[in-house]
């Protein structure tokens, strides 16, 4: 048989990211400030576990002006919708695994 860990993707096996990812799936976009307050998190720890995303483009990034400041939305990207939900069934088959 299997193991069902085998199928959980190792990106977003991080907490800050799952949270990044569940948030982009459920919402058009987020901005890095609103992110950063829901989470709970630095600027720091925050970018760097975004940029790990954007790298596997699992989330497209969109820098504007706003009143003459800079701001940055994030939005899922198709890949990463699909990555996320891949990882949930891994998830589900674990718990189901254990029963």
């Amino acid at each position: 048989m299997k193991n069902p860990f085998d199928n959980l993707d190792k990106v977003l096996e991080h907490r800050v990211r799952l949270q990044i990812m569940s948030a982009l799936v459920t919402n058009d976009a987020f901005d890095f400030s609103a992110l950063k307050e829901m989470l709970n998190v630095t600027d720091g720890n925050l970018a760097s576990h975004i940029k790990a995303l954007e790298k596997e483009k699992y989330i497209s990034v969109n820098k504007t002006f706003v009143d003459r400041k800079p701001n940055t939305k994030y939005k899922i990207t198709e890949k990463g919708r699909n990555a996320f939900r891949k990882h949930l069934d891994a998830l589900e088959a674990v718990i189901k695994q254990q029963k």
